[in-house]
């Protein structure tokens, strides 16, 4: 009787930690979708310029780096999460000191609306990765791999923007990425590795 009580008890932390876990990486890619929306809003209202959108996408790469990096062994400790915390709230107060510093964007430019549909495309990718976490069809390991090409859009986008004008040539780099991206989200979210199938 012991001995399954014992059992029952470690399933059960075993259940709590692992469903934690979860609820970390969930957390911190659904705060991906914050910061990915926060940004769009300031192109599509003009309180972000193209370049400035640039200049957020490449600390959201490098936000996204330390991501997988962290979820690479499937699990974010107490340090690895106060870290990425302490990234996330740095580009939080980059994108609200960029959205109130006066610099006026167009919203209806060519180059912003490029920007502004590739934007979009990284809350669209980041929302399936959330939802795949929340669904259980995503492990944390999956999510680092994701995280890491969600990186690699981020600096393509950085490169497209860096001055301060989106042509067609590098949206189109931009959107290969994406496709990618959308690709390897699909395959992983359907894999046989989930955890509730």
């Amino acid at each position: 009787m012991k001995y399954r009580t014992l059992v029952a008890s470690l399933l059960v932390a075993l259940g709590t930690a692992s469903a934690f876990a979860q609820t970390t990486a969930a957390s911190t890619v659904q705060r991906d979708v914050n910061q990915q929306t926060r940004i769009e809003a300031g192109l599509q209202d003009g309180s972000l310029n193209t370049r400035e959108a640039g200049k957020l996408e490449k600390e959201e790469s490098r936000v996204d780096q330390l991501q997988a990096k962290d979820l690479k062994d499937g699990k974010l400790s107490p340090r690895e999460r106060a870290q990425l915390r302490r990234a996330q709230n740095k580009t939080s107060q980059d994108i609200q000191a960029a959205r109130t510093n006066g610099v006026q964007g167009n919203p209806e430019s060519k180059s912003s609306e490029r920007m502004q549909a590739d934007v979009q495309r990284n809350v669209n990718q980041e929302t399936r990765v959330e939802q795949g976490v929340q669904s259980g069809t995503l492990t944390n390991r999956e999510v680092g791999t994701l995280e890491r090409g969600q990186s690699r859009v981020d600096r393509t986008e950085a490169r497209a923007a860096r001055d301060g004008h989106v042509g067609k040539l590098e949206q189109a780099g931009v959107q290969h990425k994406e496709g990618n991206q959308s690709e390897d989200i699909f395959v992983k979210k359907h894999n046989a590795r989930n955890r509730k199938g």
